[in-house]
């Protein structure tokens, strides 16, 4: 009869050691999942990350080139109103000399084509201004 209270603690072993075994597959299976799932969010965030870094710098770099040729745009007419002025005032400075030239006592044009001429030069200095401002 001792061999039966000993038997029945065996069985007790091999029955706890049983129910052990799927309890810690399960739990191996759990863990293993959720680590799984936090690497997979992991890389799934990362993909975004870089695709919307991507999306901003398509996204920057179009604005810069419309901001660019928008410069280049600007740029280009006021080079071409200095070149206007400068002819003018050109023009201007030859038509002083000349009146400069055939002028007598009698007549007062020398004046009006000075403040004609300061006036465009100080256009030309305005324009220049900005100019210097857009480079």
């Amino acid at each position: 009869m001792q061999a039966s209270p000993e038997r029945p603690l065996a069985e007790a072993r091999r029955s706890h050691s049983r129910k052990g075994l799927p309890v810690k597959a399960f739990l191996l299976f759990w863990f293993i999942l959720i680590i799984l799932g936090a690497l997979a969010t992991y890389l799934y965030s990362n993909h975004l990350k870089q695709q919307m870094l991507n999306e901003m710098q398509a996204h920057t770099d179009q604005q810069i080139q419309v901001l660019k040729s928008d410069y280049e745009k600007q740029l280009t007419t006021l080079s071409k109103e200095v070149s206007d002025l400068q002819g003018k005032v050109q023009s201007f400075n030859e038509l002083l000399t000349f009146t400069k030239d055939n002028a007598n006592n009698k007549t007062d044009n020398s004046n009006k084509l000075y403040t004609q001429l300061n006036e465009v030069k100080q256009q030309l200095n305005i324009l220049q201004k900005k100019m210097d401002l857009l480079k």
